[in-house]
């Protein structure tokens, strides 16, 4: 890579009017003027970069589908790769959602170099560094590109610092990491920490920065430091690493072309495959799928991690067939949880929602494939130590209500809206943790990346260990990590404090799970009819999600009442394990005599590749997932709400409260 830059493209900036995109894309000139522009798109999330069902490509292809995601259909297939866009402007929340690196990948292919917006995601940033795409969020060198200037790397790296930035420097995580083999780049960038120098005691840490610090790698090759601090950077030695079928192929071709063919995978044995995102589309094949062929591709995605597996000895959970098709093992973020993590340890793996396993007190989180693909060979990944939000929890919550609740009504809070927790870990704690199960700990820590958190962490206690004692039959080896909390002066950010008593049920309007509020209020403007009610996903088909469907459910048909006749209600299993699970107890048949479709243990709807989708624009679904970004679940419009909320509302045919809610003193509409 080059250490100058300069404009020798067009300038494609992303505004609130698709008119104005538009006529970018089929006009010429370089540039518009940013001040007549109009307010600067936010929140341009991975599924409007690369839309769910263009990630079934991992090459060049990508190009073509740059941006046809773009709410409001400004862009068309191969324009921005038409148009000679070297640059792109955007504004806050830039690359939210999911960490498919299909995103940053299609816009580099398409031509983009360098990416200005008021404010990134975590690991849509990480990502570009990684294939070495510029951003930055000072607007001031635009006007300087565009006088002709030509700029410096140290200029384009922008708030990078430690490893982040020699990343840059260097071109990208591959380039970087050919000359930290050799020696050239030392395995930890780090400031000058009180706690280092000799005779210093080290400072309280939080739970995460203690697992951080028993993790990061040395020069010598050993593992761990005595302590460290918000703003250092480091690799550090992930204990757990995953990846499923949406993802495995590309960073299985980014492994063999930065590795070449014959690099072998460190550690097998700490490496586990998943196929289960794409388990489902044959039920639910669109006529896009159909042109494009999309289906063929998804074989051939779990055909490529097959290999993978068989060429490496990597444990794969596959698909097992049955009397009413394939299922999954189980869905990725589910099975870690219930089967494969440990208290206390790393676990990285190629979803957003790897934070899902944090409810076990682990430090879990997502990454790109780039970095699946480096920690394939090193078996580390590069972490910016970030900051800790103690949350709060106090009291318990009303019946009726979930820790879907307490994460909606977090989103909804001015302090998220605002960015506050962006880049930070949420630690979940207080007294109201306690009487959380360890799949409602899982939904807090599942949807903290919702509010652009790192991550979610919920120190691990009592009840979670007996809890996970019971699901692993007795196997206490996932104990074998010694069992962190913070320090009690441990420093922290900021402290939110949420009394679960005052929650309500809450409801997700279309479009961000940001757009938060009150059931009780929306429904105070009058009655949403439904069309589709999904209790499904890594965030509402586990255990005791299962528990609430079957509750409402079971009251229902006790009282003569079934899914409404213009309701599809589907229930889908989170794994076998859940699957057995509901089956022992009768859930299965009440199901059935209820009128739901029952769905087997995979991913779906919540990414377009299952029942449960919409097909027609005039379609409303109230769903159990964690996101509901326009497309991503089909052309309908798509609420979000709590396991009590979507089944209640799929016996009632419009969005309801549940019945234990409403008879709630003080609660009734």
């Amino acid at each position: 890579m080059s250490d100058r830059f300069s404009l020798t493209g067009r300038v494609l900036t992303l505004v609130e009017g698709s008119e104005q995109v538009r006529r970018q894309l089929l006009g010429s000139e370089r540039a518009i003027d940013l001040c007549r522009a109009g307010p600067l798109r936010d929140r341009v999330s991975t599924d409007e970069i690369t839309p769910a069902w263009a990630c079934y490509y991992f090459d060049r292809t990508l190009a073509r589908y740059c941006l046809v995601g773009l709410a409001g259909g400004a862009v068309e297939a191969g324009e921005v790769a038409a148009g000679g866009f070297q640059i792109l402007v955007a504004g806050d929340s830039f690359g939210y959602g999911s960490s498919r690196e299909t995103a940053p990948f299609a816009l580099r292919e398409a031509g983009i170099r360098l990416i200005l917006v008021r404010s990134v995601e975590k690991i849509f940033l990480q990502n570009c560094q990684n294939l070495g795409v510029y951003v930055s969020t000072d607007f001031g060198l635009l006007p300087r590109l565009l006088a002709g200037e030509a700029l410096t790397v140290e200029e384009l790296a922008g708030d990078a610092n430690g490893i982040a930035r020699d990343v840059v420097r260097a071109g990208g995580l591959f380039a970087y990491n050919a000359q930290r083999l050799f020696g050239q780049h030392p395995a930890v960038r780090q400031r000058d920490v009180p706690s280092r120098r000799a005779g210093v005691v080290p400072s309280p840490m939080t739970l995460v920065e203690k697992i951080i610090a028993s993790r990061v790698m040395n020069h010598d090759g050993s593992v761990g430091v005595p302590a460290v601090a918000p703003g250092e950077s480091h690799f550090i030695r992930a204990d757990l690493r995953f990846s499923h079928d949406y993802v495995t192929a590309m960073a299985d071709a980014l492994f063999r072309a930065g590795l070449g063919e014959d690099a072998k995978v460190s550690d097998p044995d700490s490496l586990v495959l998943f196929r289960d995102h794409l388990t489902l589309l044959g039920q639910a094949l669109t006529p896009r799928h159909r042109e494009l062929r999309l289906y063929d591709h998804a074989l051939e995605l779990g055909r490529a991690q097959e290999r993978f597996a068989e060429r490496h000895g990597v444990k794969l959970f596959d698909e097992v067939q049955s009397e009413t098709g394939p299922r999954s093992y189980g869905i990725c973020h589910n099975v870690v949880v219930d089967e494969l993590g440990v208290p206390s340890s790393v676990i990285v793996g190629t979803d957003s929602h790897t934070c899902t396993a944090g409810a076990l007190g682990a430090f879990a989180f997502g990454v790109g494939s780039t970095d699946m693909a480096n920690a394939f060979f090193t078996r580390d990944v590069r972490v910016s130590v970030p900051e800790s939000v103690k949350i709060e929890l106090l009291g318990e919550l009303p019946a009726g209500t979930s820790a879907k609740d307490v994460m909606l009504t977090l989103l909804g809070l001015e302090a998220t809206q605002k960015g506050a927790l962006a880049g930070k870990v949420l630690e979940f704690c207080g007294s109201g943790v306690l009487g959380l199960t360890l799949d409602e700990r899982a939904t807090l820590t599942n949807m903290a990346v919702e509010a652009s958190a790192f991550t979610g962490i919920v120190g691990f206690d009592e009840r979670a260990r007996a809890e996970l004692a019971l699901r692993r039959a007795g196997n206490d080896g996932c104990y074998g990590a010694p069992i962190l909390r913070s320090d009690p002066d441990a420093a922290y950010a900021f402290t939110l404090q949420l009394d679960l008593a005052k929650v309500e049920p809450m409801l997700a309007l279309p479009g961000d799970p940001r757009h938060a509020r009150t059931l009780r209020e929306f429904c105070a403007a009058g009655a949403q009819r439904i069309d589709i009610a999904y209790a499904g996903s890594c965030t509402g088909s586990k255990a005791a999600d299962i528990d609430v469907y079957a509750a409402v459910l079971q009251v229902g048909l006790q009282t003569g009442r079934r899914v409404a006749p213009h309701v599809r209600l589907y229930i889908q299993l989170g794994s076998l394990r859940i699957r057995q699970y509901a089956k022992e107890r009768g859930y299965l048949q009440l199901f059935e005599d209820v009128g739901a479709t029952l769905l087997e243990p995979a991913c779906g709807a919540c990414i377009g590749a299952g029942p449960g989708t919409s097909t027609d624009a005039s379609q409303v679904t109230v769903s159990a997932v964690n996101r509901n970004f326009a497309g991503r679940s089909g052309p309908g419009r798509v609420f979000l709400a709590s396991p009590w909320v979507v089944a209640e509302s799929a016996l009632a045919g419009e969005l309801s409260l549940p019945r234990s809610f409403r008879s709630q003193p003080g609660t009734a509409l």
